[in-house]
């Protein structure tokens, strides 16, 4: 059972973040959020206690890999979500720090599945 841990969802889309917030505070988790890359960086100044980062890039341009690579940095590690599985992207995601990419719509299990693993890997 999670403990709490923090998970940073970074997202444009109010209502993905709605429905990922709702259920991973029904897990367990507690949630911070980011809609843009200013909230981004605010989190990442305050990350205190920031487990894991969910980061759908739909929308932010090429900077959102700067903020990226600063959780790789601070060893929060974070899975990229995406409308579009390519093999460039999942590339990119990796080359930038991303544990894995994800794809749109999320497989509720999979995602829980890996939250999991990565919490528990940074601990």
């Amino acid at each position: 059972m999670p403990n709490g841990a923090a998970i940073l969802v970074v997202d444009r889309n109010s209502r993905n973040q709605e429905l990922l917030e709702r259920f991973l505070v029904r897990e367990g988790y507690q949630v911070c959020q980011a809609a843009d890359l200013n909230e981004f960086a605010m989190a990442l100044e305050r990350d205190g206690d920031l487990k894991l980062a969910l980061v759908d890039i739909a929308g932010f341009d090429s900077a959102v890999w700067n903020y990226c690579e600063q959780l790789r940095d601070r060893g929060i590690p974070f899975l990229v979500i995406s409308p579009r599985q390519a093999a460039a992207l999942q590339e990119e995601s990796i080359a930038h720090g991303a544990r894995g990419l994800l794809t749109k719509p999320l497989a509720v299990r999979e995602l829980l599945c890996l939250i999991r693993s990565l919490i528990e890997e940074g601990t």
